[in-house]
């Protein structure tokens, strides 16, 4: 991060999402990052996964009150280091079925205005942030959602935002643009055309959002390519040396769809830099 600049707009509460896995010990890191600069809330939760399974329910509840209990030591310990450094945290250990159903629920609760993710967690049932969690976290959460993979670190000299004209790209245009005026970033803007006939309204996609950023005095640039949207969305980014993705949390509909579900999975599995997924307002 350049300083201690809040690169968003107002954000009392952040809410990361953690299973002491690798990835989301760097999620943890960057949303104490975040804190500091934006002087923010933390709240840390995990969720113990309920296995629905009747013939082996008596033998399971030891084991989910186990992980129940590592999980609470963990965030124990985190929770230490984080108000060392100053910030008010709290933690918060769910049981559920489903981890993203959990992470959304505490999300509205606590009125987060944004949610902090690793791409992958633990395997088993002590899993919680897979891509497919995450994926369903995005479609589903009430805020903006920071999505960090293991080893990412914050950096905003340079951002990279995919539009398709919907109005989710919009707000992620918009957010783009914040950001950049704020730490002051190059910006590229991007739209992925999945066949010559689509190429005019990604053109046209691209040209409404630098408009936007010109009249926001962003240096910026614009790109219109053909390809898969998921992998040209991550070669742009490694190629512009992109340090945060921005996306819309969903696109068009039908068979133009380029920021659905599936494609922001597989930008989030198979991308090095963070990812922010913008929140229609």
């Amino acid at each position: 991060m350049n300083g201690q600049i809040c690169p968003t707009g107002r954000m009392e509460k952040l809410l990361v999402a953690t299973d002491g896995s690798e990835a989301s010990r760097n999620a943890v890191a960057v949303g104490l990052e975040l804190a500091k600069a934006c002087s923010s809330r933390l709240e840390l939760v995990a969720v113990a996964v309920v296995l629905t399974n009747l013939e082996y329910d008596s033998a399971l509840s030891w084991v989910i009150e186990d992980s129940e209990k590592e999980m609470q030591e963990k965030l124990e310990h985190v929770r230490e280091m984080v108000t060392e450094s100053g910030i008010d945290c709290e933690i918060m250990v769910h049981r559920g079925e489903d981890p993203s159903e959990e992470i959304v629920k505490e999300a509205v609760r606590k009125e987060a205005d944004m949610i902090i993710m690793g791409t992958h967690g633990r395997t088993g049932i002590q899993r919680l942030v897979m891509g497919s969690v995450a994926a369903k976290v995005i479609g589903h959460a009430p805020c903006k959602v920071l999505v960090v993979p293991g080893g990412a670190k914050l950096d905003y000299r340079n951002l990279l935002v995919a539009t398709d004209g919907s109005i989710h790209s919009d707000a992620a245009v918009s957010e783009a643009i914040a950001i950049a005026e704020r730490c002051d970033s190059s910006l590229v803007v991007l739209s992925v055309a999945s066949s010559d006939k689509d190429v005019p309204a990604a053109e046209e996609s691209v040209k409404r959002a630098l408009e936007a950023a010109e009249r926001a005095g962003v240096r910026k640039e614009g790109m219109v390519l053909r390809g898969k949207p998921d992998e040209v969305i991550t070669e742009a980014a490694a190629q512009k040396n992109a340090g945060l993705i921005l996306m819309g949390s969903h696109g068009r509909t039908g068979l133009k769809s380029l920021l659905m579900g599936s494609v922001t999975e597989r930008v989030l599995g198979h991308g090095t830099a963070a990812v922010l997924l913008a929140r229609t307002p």
